[in-house]
């Protein structure tokens, strides 16, 4: 008996979707909303090897969701037979900690939550809003990217702010990433043929945005990412970790608001601020034909990472794995060559052939002589998605 599950990833002006068959993990159908509340929108779904687009208006969610199922409705899959719908949600705080069946008292919390990821939370409300006009007669569950990482110890996810301040205002760490972050973990402990239970790793995905986790047995014990997705690594657009006090000083020195400040570290800094570009491929394409800024963006990029490695192995008291995943991690050999060669003092080494391998496979990079196993993992969010509201449908 099939599964289907229509999984839906809800931005300010796009919604990205799926169909996956949770029980065969078979991608039915999968689309693009773009342009949302601009004059001209863009709707593309591909089904059976096959590619339709409209152009329309897509005023708000509402109406962009009531056009996607009209595609499905003319080039199928049925929406019929779909189960349930999942809506992947940014933020749930440390209230909505795991897979939950969304109903009125979520989306008040969803709502209550929005400004700790104002850019998010209510881009994915309007997306459920809307699905729920569209797909009345079906459950809808939330998958929320911080989850994953509400297992976090106090002395990791604490700030050393006032504590009556960090409580009114809900500041901690949450971390994000965390469904890629549980499925490529679960993955890699498979390859290795280990319990999950008994796994200690390191996983580090690498994308546009980007985050590593440091998990125990299992357990996550530490992240990158913070009170939002600007803390951590450096990032295509985001600066992450920077002396706080520079916020300060810009907006005494420089004259800048709180509001510019804002979107100078989350949209024009990282790479895009450093090199110029935000896209890795062609921040290595720069570097390798001698532009000093971009020779520097990818050292400070490749030593953030590195940095942040060397933490997680100490803390972990070592590492059955260290992990590479998403856009970045799975396909750039450059960047996985210069983080491992770094971490020679630990033992840890690459196969520079099998590195240097393309493939959508999981698979091993490391050195016959490697302390650790070094894997590439390629992520798959939506499909960890479907199997947790199958799991909650159930």
């Amino acid at each position: 008996m099939a599964t289907p599950i229509l999984l839906l990833n809800a931005g300010s002006s796009s919604i990205k979707y799926q169909m996956i068959d949770a029980d065969t993990d078979e991608v039915m159908a999968s689309g693009l909303i773009e342009r949302i509340g601009q004059e001209v929108g863009v709707l593309t779904h591909k089904v059976n090897g096959e590619e339709f687009v409209a152009n329309e208006e897509y005023t708000n969610h509402t109406v962009a969701l009531a056009s996607m199922v009209q595609m499905f409705a003319d080039h199928g899959p049925s929406l019929d037979d779909v189960k349930a719908v999942g809506h992947r949600t940014v933020h749930g705080g440390d209230k909505l900690t795991s897979t939950t069946l969304i109903d009125e008292d979520v989306v008040a919390t969803l709502e209550a939550l929005s400004p700790l990821a104002p850019l998010h939370n209510p881009a994915g409300i309007a997306g459920i809003r809307g699905a729920q006009k569209a797909l009345p007669n079906v459950p809808h569950v939330a998958v929320f990217d911080t989850a994953f990482f509400s297992t976090l110890p106090p002395e990791s996810y604490t700030y050393a702010i006032s504590t009556d301040l960090a409580r009114e205002y809900s500041i901690r760490r949450y971390g994000f990433h965390g469904t890629s972050h549980d499925y490529v973990s679960h993955q890699a402990a498979e390859f290795l043929g280990k319990p999950y239970d008994q796994t200690t790793q390191i996983v580090c995905h690498l994308g546009n945005g980007a985050s590593i986790s440091a998990i125990k047995n299992g357990v996550a014990v530490d992240t990158s990412m913070g009170l939002t997705p600007l803390e951590g690594l450096v990032m295509g657009t985001r600066s992450g970790d920077l002396d706080p006090g520079m916020i300060a000083y810009l907006h005494r020195e420089a004259g800048m608001s709180t509001d510019a400040i804002d979107t100078l570290l989350n949209k024009a800094s990282g790479m895009l601020g450093l090199a110029g570009a935000s896209d890795m491929r062609d921040v290595e394409t720069a570097k390798e034909e001698g532009d000093a800024r971009a020779q520097l963006a990818w050292d400070v990029y490749i030593r953030r990472i590195v940095g942040y490695i060397g933490r997680y192995y100490v803390l972990l008291g070592g590492i059955d794995a260290l992990t590479f995943t998403a856009g970045v991690g799975e396909n750039s050999a450059a960047v996985r060559r210069d983080v491992v060669e770094r971490l020679a003092v630990l033992g840890i080494t690459l196969d520079t052939v099998n590195n240097t391998v393309r493939s959508k496979e999981p698979r091993a990079i490391s050195g016959k002589d490697s302390s650790v196993a070094v894997l590439v993992i390629p992520t798959n969010e939506e499909l960890q998605m479907a199997h947790e509201v199958k799991a909650v449908i159930a």
